[in-house]
Parts: C-alpha cells; sequence; structure tokens
C-alpha cells in the first residue's frame, strides 16, 4: 500500500472514531464537570447549571456583602507615604542603609548600598480611632472611623505582574481564575441583563499581569471579568452595525445560537453554553449597558462630590460607574488605576512629584464611594478594598547602584497596607504594625490568601471548601493556605 494511501485511511480512521465517541467522550467529560461544581465535593454547595451559569444563587452561609469593588492601585503605593507613618525613618534621611536591611534581600533594582530617605509627606492623626493618614489623603483622613487598615501585609512576590497574579488569582502563574470569577461562579449575578463581574481600567494603560487578573482560568468563560470603559461605547464591537436592526440582531443571534444548541447536543461541551449565555448577554447589554454606563444624567452635587469628569477616561469616573454597577446587582467591580510604581526614573514617577499627583487623582473620588454608598444603604452590603500588589522600600532607590534622577523607593515584599470598609468590617480599625522603620511586619501579619479568605467569607463561602475540580484534584482560590482574619471582622 502506498504511503498516501495509508494516510488518508488513517484520518478517515480518526474522524470517524472522534465523530462516532464524541458523544460518550462528552458526557464523560460533562459528567466530571458537572460533578466538581456540585454536592459532590464535600462541603461545596454551589451547583453550577450550564444553561443559567449567572443565575443568583444563595452561598453556604448568610454572608454580610452581597457585593464586591476593589480597587487596586497597579504599580504599588508607596504605604509610607500614606498611612504607614514612621517619624524614625526620618531620623534616618540621607543615611547609608543598615546592612542588615540588605544582607540575604532580594529586590527588584536596589543595587550596592542605598541612602534612607524619610517620609516624604507630613501626617497627622485623624477620627476616634486615631488613624494615622498623610496631607496627600485630605478627604480619606475625614473618613477613616469607616475603614480597617491592614498594615502588616506581606507577600513572596517583588515583580509586578507575579505580584498581581498572586492578588487576583491567588498564584504568581497564569491561568488560575481570578477573584472576580471565583465570586460570579459561586453567587451568579442579581442582574441578568449586564455582567456579574466588570471590570475599569485607568491610567492609560492595563497591569502589566494583562487581562489574566481578571480571567477566568479553568472556570467557564461566562465568568470572567467584561472590560468596560468610561468613555465612547461602554464595550467596544456593541453597538450594532450600519444596516443592522434591533430585531435582525435577535434574529442573527437566535440562528447563532441554535447550531451551538447543535452542536452542544452532539458534543455536549460545556464551554458551548457558555458561549450562547455570552451570546444572549451581549443582546440584552446593547440596552442595560449604556444606561447604567452613563453618567452624565448624575446630579450636579454627586459630579462635585466624586470629582468626575463626563466624556473624559479618568479614574474618578469609574468609582462613580461602580457604585452605580453594584447598585443595578453587579456582583464584583474591579478597578485598575495604572501609574503608582514610583522608582524615582522621571517625574511621573517620583515620590514627591507623580505620586502626589496619583493621590489627587484618587482621594476625592474614593472617600465619595464610601460616603455614597452609606448613604444609600449600599455599604452594610458592599465590601470595598484598595490596595496594590506591594509596598516600597524605607531606602531611596539606587537603580543598578546609581542615583536616581528623582526621589523613589524600589518594590518592597515585606510590609504593605491594604484597606476594606463596608459589609461587616470593623469601622475605624488598625491591624498589624510594621517596625519602626517600615521594613517588616513584626505583629498581625497577613499574606494576600489571607484577605482573599476574608472576601470569601463577608460573600458567605468559607475559602477551604469553596472548590472546582480540576486536573484531577479540587482547586480552590486560597489553594493551600490561608486564614480569615477574624480581628478585622465586626
Amino acid at each position: 500500500m502506498q504511503e498516501a494511501e495509508r494516510a488518508v485511511m488513517h484520518m478517515h480512521t480518526r474522524r470517524h472514531f472522534l465523530k462516532e465517541s464524541a458523544m460518550g467522550l462528552g458526557a464523560l467529560a460533562l459528567g466530571s464537570f458537572l460533578g466538581s461544581c456540585g454536592n459532590s465535593i464535600p462541603g461545596n454547595n454551589v451547583v453550577f447549571d450550564p444553561a443559567h451559569p449567572l443565575m443568583p444563587k444563595l452561598p453556604p452561609f448568610p454572608g454580610n456583602a452581597k457585593s464586591v469593588i476593589y480597587l487596586h492601585m497597579a504599580g504599588a503605593p508607596s504605604q509610607l507615604e500614606l498611612f504607614d507613618y514612621k517619624p524614625e525613618l526620618m531620623k534616618m534621611d540621607g543615611q547609608d542603609c543598615p546592612k542588615s536591611l540588605l544582607e540575604g534581600k532580594r529586590f527588584a533594582f536596589i543595587r550596592g548600598v542605598p541612602k534612607m530617605m524619610g517620609p516624604q509627606a507630613k501626617f497627622a492623626q485623624y477620627g476616634q480611632s486615631g488613624a494615622w493618614v498623610s496631607e496627600h489623603m485630605p478627604h480619606l483622613s475625614t473618613i477613616v472611623d469607616e475603614l480597617s487598615f491592614l498594615k502588616a501585609v506581606t507577600t513572596d512576590q517583588f515583580n509586578h505582574a507575579p505580584a498581581q497574579l498572586l492578588v487576583h488569582t491567588g498564584s504568581p502563574r497564569m491561568g488560575r481564575p481570578s477573584l472576580g470569577s471565583w465570586v460570579t461562579y459561586g453567587l451568579g449575578t442579581e442582574n441578568q441583563n449586564l455582567p456579574g463581574f466588570v471590570v475599569l481600567t485607568s491610567g492609560g494603560k492595563t497591569p502589566d499581569a494583562g487581562k489574566s487578573v481578571w480571567g477566568s482560568g479553568f472556570l467557564p468563560s461566562v465568568y470572567q471579568g467584561v472590560q468596560c470603559r468610561s468613555e465612547g461605547s461602554p464595550v467596544l464591537f456593541m453597538n450594532d452595525p450600519d444596516g443592522m436592526n434591533r430585531d435582525l440582531r435577535k434574529e442573527s443571534i437566535d440562528a447563532i445560537n441554535e447550531v451551538n444548541q447543535q452542536e452542544y447536543a452532539e458534543y455536549k461541551d460545556p464551554e458551548i453554553l457558555s458561549r450562547i449565555s455570552q451570546y444572549e448577554m451581549a443582546y440584552k447589554m446593547q440596552i442595560s449597558a449604556p444606561e447604567v454606563m452613563n453618567i452624565n444624567n448624575e446630579p450636579a452635587y454627586i459630579h462635585e462630590m466624586y470629582g468626575t469628569k463626563p466624556g473624559h477616561a479618568c479614574f474618578a469616573n469609574n468609582v462613580l460607574l461602580a457604585r452605580k454597577l453594584v447598585e443595578k446587582g453587579v456582583r464584583f467591580v474591579q478597578l485598575f488605576d495604572w501609574g503608582w510604581d514610583s522608582h524615582g526614573s522621571d517625574a511621573s514617577l517620583a515620590i514627591d512629584i507623580g505620586f502626589i499627583n496619583k493621590c489627587r487623582e484618587v482621594d476625592k473620588c474614593i472617600t465619595a464611594l464610601i460616603l455614597d454608598l452609606k448613604q444609600r444603604g449600599l455599604l452594610e452590603e458592599t465590601l470595598v478594598v484598595w490596595g496594590g500588589e506591594f509596598g516600597r522600600t524605607p531606602m531611596m532607590e539606587n537603580r543598578e547602584g546609581k542615583k536616581m534622577p528623582f526621589k523613589g523607593r524600589d518594590h518592597h515584599t515585606e510590609a504593605f497596607t491594604i484597606w476594606m470598609a463596608g459589609a461587616g468590617i470593623k469601622k475605624g480599625f488598625c491591624y498589624g504594625e510594621t517596625d519602626e522603620i517600615g521594613y517588616s511586619a513584626i505583629s498581625g501579619k497577613v499574606e494576600p490568601f489571607d484577605i482573599q479568605a476574608t472576601i470569601l467569607n463577608q460573600l458567605g463561602f468559607d475559602h477551604e471548601k469553596f472548590t472546582y475540580q480540576f486536573q484531577g484534584r479540587p482547586f480552590r482560590l486560597t489553594d493551600t493556605r490561608g486564614k480569615v482574619i477574624e480581628d478585622v471582622l465586626a
């Protein structure tokens, strides 16, 4: 037999096998899939309905939070110029860094012996809690009694992308579902005309880790974050093209989904049902999204309160949109604001220039968000989280042993600050402490896993039992470790 004939017969045999056995293989896959999402895993009561993946579900136990707004300052803001007041560090300003702070340590850019740098801001205590806040956050200082500060957050990742992935997916490597995906998988969404998980970016760039920080990983793709915009069309390509009206759009989607239904009937691939849901969601969003994403109709006092700029792309607009989205029943809203990487390599990244400008951009609107949620009765059921992926060093950066042109600080893994508010979190509370120069955590040390566990707890999930079967074992967001930070719970 000729080689070409053998190849043709081989291909026909493979095609016949795959076609005839697809139903059986698909059924096996579907059975494994549904079993992994439902009650077959002890303690996990998430029942996945592939035909209606975003229907609202009840958590295993009553949670304080119905929704989450996560405000991530991409690049990592300096805790030493915001919330972690260290007068002893000022006394060391300009001195050579002690060897004990350098030996056996890894830094992203520092080489040789850098100079110590005191806080580049004035601090004062505010509220009944007496929380320390710098002059860079004058508005936020007025609401410190609504916040819980975690002062001793640590991480083991000192580069942006893996550190961001760790914070939002529980792993420094790509491929894991994001926090927002886990939440919408577990709870669905209360508004079937909008995505359960919405992402808003500002600062001119996406996070260093890219869209993986809001990806669905091995969860069905219907749970990934939907990136929206605060100017122009909320989602690219949402508007119908010329010559396409609403009725014709519905007919085209129905036709596409009929083909998808036939494909699902043959192959039983749950991802096909996710595709059907996404087509239907896109159709519904054409009506609902433009309305909810339009801030022009907000009253003048709200625009003044937030400092918004209708028609522009800015963080303040996104913060107002976050309030509107949770008000409409969106489960998880993720904001990323790029530009907080204060190395001192240029003026925009200088701790005494660009950093101050970034603080001005976020201070007023974040404060407004807390006050606005509170006045609408939403803060009790909305968990707000603010922070970056790591902290900044007490010493000045000297990239490759050379002094930077502007004042800056390198990445720091051993101590940074994150704060939380609303949804059963203690008000006016500080948890954890760093040493006298803000270098290391000395009490109340927590990791990203602990923060993830606490967020899930407030939503009604035991992070150790909230799992998804993948590659032969149950995975969870916190995966191998993590504990609820009980001290910050009211």
